[in-house]
């Protein structure tokens, strides 16, 4: 099992594949973007995959912004294949991303997760992540 840092020029057709079945699994409702849009440059996203024997088992998002408070990260999309749950792959993908925050010196990192996902919730606060005292809002912007 390796863990690395994938990007645009890594891409092909089959790495597609692996993640779109693989984001399914998290999420079949919403529609996926390609991958080339979302490691295109600019777009301020570094993706953590763990590999096992050339096939994509997990993946986890860090999306990087500056803003007046500070250089911040916000993770997303943590998803491990359901054959591979239990095997640490999520922790490994986890501190993959930290280290890279810490690299590029950010001040905080951000996630969000449901509240019904426990073994989630339970690896981030043992990473040191801890609930915010405030409320998220949302609001899908209509398409034209």
């Amino acid at each position: 099992m390796t863990i690395e840092i994938l990007h645009k020029y890594d891409l092909n057709d089959q790495i597609q594949e692996e993640i779109q079945n693989l984001y399914k699994q998290l999420n079949d409702k919403n529609i996926q973007r390609p991958l080339h849009q979302i490691l295109q440059d600019g777009n301020h996203v570094i993706l953590a995959a763990c590999k096992e024997e050339d096939h994509i088992v997990g993946i986890a998002l860090l999306v990087t912004y500056k803003v007046i408070s500070g250089y911040r990260g916000l993770v997303e999309d943590v998803v491990v294949d359901a054959e591979h749950r239990g095997k640490g792959i999520g922790r490994k993908l986890m501190e993959k991303l930290l280290k890279e925050a810490e690299h590029l010196n950010m001040d905080e990192i951000l996630l969000f997760s449901g509240h019904h996902r426990t073994p989630a919730i339970k690896l981030y606060k043992s990473l040191g992540f801890t609930l915010r005292e405030s409320g998220v809002y949302n609001l899908k912007v209509p398409k034209s």
